[in-house]
């Protein structure tokens, strides 16, 4: 008990407004965390941050090295199956997973997985599938090797998410099925980049249904319109993009960088030629650049914000046909939404890119 008051002090501390206690008590848990191999410390933490987003917690959090990586991933798998605490869960593994940990490959084995493919197919709040979504649409490159176990449940999730861009529940706000929608564009990118073969094996199949052709129309064809053929198409096989062998020699940026060469978007061909995410924003707003570059919510030169083909790709759909008519076409803006001013389109912007780092906490602040 008395161990027990002393963390939770420790815990109260972590957030002192002096940087030097805060320095110390942060050193005290993760000496702590290297001498106490158990899970109750982190188990404490993970609680802690939840019921208060203290950053240095989540700092703490997303440093953890082996065993810890375990207590927290089980952890964290026991709240996403709670509705309360599945969208800020899913937000800290968003953290979690941006730093790329070097234990990152224990993903694709770990419980919390098959926990967030079960969300992405059955929930039905917005702000959790836009986040888990774009949490998913990270941690692929990090684990393409479970494509051969989790594939069809990667497809049978896009198939849900964009017929749900065409149906527009009526209990959701649009500019959320706006966030949504680019998502899912994002994640069609990511599924054609590493699984071309088996991913238009799908889209045959699911698209040639009377019941789908209207989604596929509205929503899918125009996303089409944006890649190109990719190479495996002609080369490759399904079995061939499956095989574990294929991806043993590509380290996490390859496969996103082979993701973004199949893409058409202005924005990715700058992104090969080295402008960055802030070059772009700024080149179409040249009234309200510091909107964008000034924002505390966007990390232009982080590991995705930068080096993957989302956050350009996403930049390319709501700078250049503006957020709110993504729910109908990518070529075809409704003429009222046009009006939005620029610094709407830029939160929207700002905010996308913070998701995909897992900043899911502004998703609700536009």
């Amino acid at each position: 008990m008395a161990q027990q008051a002393n963390i939770g002090d420790l815990l109260s501390m972590l957030d002192s407004p002096v940087l030097s206690v805060r320095d110390d008590v942060t050193a005290v848990f993760k000496e702590n965390l290297t001498s106490d191999r158990g899970p109750v410390l982190v188990n404490t933490l993970v609680d802690y941050y939840l019921e208060t987003s203290s950053q240095p917690v989540l700092h703490i959090l997303t440093t953890l090295q082996e065993p810890h990586d375990k207590h927290l991933l089980d952890k964290m798998n026991e709240y996403v199956g709670k509705a309360a605490s599945r969208l800020s869960t899913l937000s800290l593994l968003g953290h979690v997973i941006r730093l790329q940990p070097s234990w990152k490959h224990k993903l694709s084995q770990a419980p919390l997985l098959p926990s967030l493919l079960k969300c992405l197919k059955t929930d039905t709040d917005v702000l959790v599938l836009t986040t888990g979504v774009l949490v998913l649409i990270t941690m692929l490159p990090m684990i393409p090797q479970s494509g051969k176990q989790h594939l069809h449940d990667f497809f049978d999730i896009f198939g849900r998410l964009s017929s749900w861009c065409l149906k527009k529940p009526g209990h959701v706000t649009e500019v959320y099925l706006v966030h949504l929608h680019a998502s899912v564009y994002a994640l069609f990118h990511r599924l054609y980049g590493m699984y071309p073969c088996n991913f238009v094996s799908f889209l045959r199949s699911h698209y040639s249904m009377k019941e789908n052709l209207e989604t596929f129309e509205e929503v899918v064809k125009p996303m089409m319109e944006h890649v190109r053929i990719h190479p495996e198409l002609v080369t490759g096989s399904k079995d061939h993009e499956l095989d574990p062998r294929r991806w043993r020699r590509l380290e996490t940026h390859d496969v996103v960088i082979e993701c973004a060469k199949i893409s058409l978007d202005p924005t990715e061909a700058s992104y090969e030629d080295g402008y960055s995410v802030s070059h772009q924003i700024s080149a179409r707003f040249p009234h309200r650049p510091a909107d964008v570059t000034a924002s505390p919510h966007v990390d232009t030169q982080n590991s995705y914000g930068s080096a993957t083909s989302t956050p350009h790709s996403i930049s390319r759909l709501t700078l250049s046909n503006t957020p709110g008519q993504l729910p109908q076409t990518l070529s075809s803006p409704p003429t009222r939404l046009l009006t939005e001013p620029p610094q709407v389109w830029c939160q929207i912007v700002c905010l996308l890119s913070s998701l995909l780092a897992g900043d899911a906490d502004h998703l609700g602040q536009i």
